[in-house]
């Protein structure tokens, strides 16, 4: 593994869903986001529904969508175990994202005004 880089496993109970060296990568994990870069500190964390996204280290990046499982990180080599991977966006994410935030909410004001 080359100096400066992460060593990614992320597998899904049917199969190995990535393997591959990365510059940083961003987890869902249950009670929030977590950034993760080389020579990172050990951690264990419970996974949450999400987004993980996989910076590769000659640029751009990888997306995968994960649910629930456990994060290890352990020597910049970082293990995802999750009960559900893909590369696609499930239908509940497009559906949330189309929602309108708290602030776009707070600034359309009181209809009853």
């Amino acid at each position: 593994m080359a100096e400066g880089v992460l060593h990614v496993l992320l597998v899904s109970p049917e199969r190995a869903v990535f393997e591959d060296d990365a510059a940083a990568l961003v987890v869902p994990a249950w009670d929030g986001m977590v950034g993760i870069l080389p020579r990172h500190a050990p951690m264990l964390a419970l996974l949450g529904t999400g987004e993980l996204s996989v910076d590769l280290p000659g640029g751009g990046s990888r997306s995968f969508y994960v649910s629930g499982g456990v994060l290890k990180v352990e020597n910049d080599q970082v293990t995802v175990l999750t009960e559900h991977a893909s590369t696609e966006k499930p239908p509940g994410a497009r559906h949330a994202e189309a929602q309108p935030g708290p602030e776009a909410i707070a600034s359309a004001g009181n209809p009853l005004d």
